[in-house]
Formats: C-alpha cells, sequence, structure tokens
C-alpha cells in the first residue's frame, strides 16, 4: 500500500478528515453553515500542531519529508480553501428550518436577480484558486528558499492560507449579534482574504506566544458556537 501512515501524518490525515466531514455537511440536502463552521475550526487545530508533530521524529527520510509537506498543502487546500466556500454555499441554501437560530437571515437565491447568487459562486471560485496559488507559490518558494538559506522562514509572503480557521468563524459569529443579515459580509470578507492570499504582504512568521493566542481565539470561537447551539436547542 503506498503512502505513509506513522504518526507524523495523523493530524495532517485527521484535518483533511475534518475537512471533507463539514464539506458534506455543508452541501448535504438544504446545507449546514453553522456546522461547517465546526469542522473548519478543528481543522485548524490539527493543522497548528501537525507539523510540530512531524518534526519530533528525527530519522525521517527526505522522502518522508517530501511526503508530508505535500500532503499538508493539499489538506489546506480542502480544509481552508474548498470548505470556506461550502460553507458560504450553505448560507446562500439555507431554509427556513434554521429560522431557531437566533438572528440568522435566510437568503433564497430565487427571490434575487439571476446575477446575485452567479456573483457569489464566482468569489467562491476565484477563492479557492487564490488558496490554491497561494499553496503552491509558497512550497515552491520554501524548496528554493531551504537550498540558498540556512534556518527557518521568519517571514511569509501573502497571508496563509490556515488564516481562514479564525477568519470565518468569527464573521459567522458576529452574523448572531446583528439583526442584519451578513450573508453579503461572509462573501466580501472571502473576497478580501482571497486577494490576501496572493497579495505580496509580508506576514511574520508566529512564535509560541502569537500561536497559543491563536489557539485561544480558537478556543473561544469554538465555545461560543457550541453556547449559541446549546441555547437554541439545536439547529
Amino acid at each position: 500500500m503506498i503512502g505513509f501512515y506513522d504518526y507524523t501524518v495523523i493530524l495532517t490525515y485527521a484535518s483533511l478528515i475534518s475537512a471533507s466531514i463539514g464539506i458534506i455537511v455543508c452541501l448535504h440536502g438544504i446545507g449546514h453553515p453553522f456546522y461547517g463552521v465546526f469542522f473548519l475550526l478543528v481543522s485548524g487545530l490539527c493543522d497548528t500542531f501537525d507539523g510540530r508533530v512531524a518534526r519530533t521524529k528525527k530519522n525521517r527520510t527526505p522522502m518522508e519529508k517530501s511526503f508530508g509537506v505535500q500532503i499538508d498543502s493539499l489538506a489546506d487546500l480542502v480544509a481552508f480553501g474548498v470548505l470556506p466556500g461550502c460553507i458560504g454555499i450553505a448560507m446562500l441554501r439555507v431554509s427556513k428550518r434554521f429560522s431557531d437560530t437566533p438572528h440568522l437571515r435566510h437568503v433564497q437565491p430565487d427571490e434575487k436577480l439571476v446575477l446575485y447568487p452567479i456573483a457569489l459562486m464566482i468569489i467562491v471560485v476565484l477563492y479557492v484558486l487564490a488558496a490554491m496559488i497561494r499553496l503552491a507559490y509558497f512550497n515552491v518558494t520554501e524548496e528554493e528558499r531551504s537550498r540558498t538559506e540556512n534556518g527557518a522562514r521568519r517571514y511569509y509572503t501573502g497571508l496563509p492560507v490556515t488564516s481562514a480557521a479564525l477568519i470565518f468563524p468569527a464573521v459567522m459569529l458576529f452574523q448572531f449579534l446583528t439583526e442584519t443579515d451578513l450573508t453579503i459580509l461572509y462573501f466580501g470578507v472571502m473576497l478580501l482574504v482571497a486577494f490576501l492570499f496572493v497579495s505580496k504582504i509580508q506576514v511574520r512568521k508566529p512564535g509560541l506566544r502569537t500561536i497559543l493566542a491563536m489557539i485561544g481565539i480558537g478556543v473561544v470561537e469554538f465555545g461560543l458556537l457550541l453556547f449559541i447551539h446549546w441555547r437554541t436547542g439545536g439547529i
């Protein structure tokens, strides 16, 4: 059986599995964007630690290291590229049975101009494309950098795609704090994030404190989503 199946790849596989379930949940039947965000957060948590877990194995062969890099990017494309897009599509398709969720408004594409849902779906496609370009560019530049420089990378060019794990759950949580339908805001943020993926902005590689802070934010987002779910008796 091809591939590698030791402990160094478990979290990467778990991230992909979580993202895949999230996509299925979002696109099954009428769609469930609220639940999809849970799986996005889980994928983000797995991605936070997968590299560190992999580096604990000191005797990895060059092929094992290369395999780990490739599957990490492929999993990231699904988790932080495709899944956020599916959450957005599910927001467009949400039915009236979500009315028990506080302040979550419903967008019915058949009630809008035909160009309205088409434009939003184009944004989803552009977002996934930008995520793929960002990941491929990172892999190529990291490979080149490793041949010419010593030490770890200090800055990223372009916004890392893993930032989606915190950005989109925050937008979804904000939806519950307002009477206004924020579906358009979700897609607007998606378009902005797509631009930042492929921009030349320099983002400092997070240190331990920053990573712990991001984990804390993710835990808070997850907890608030669970609280909303409990208060509303489920969706």
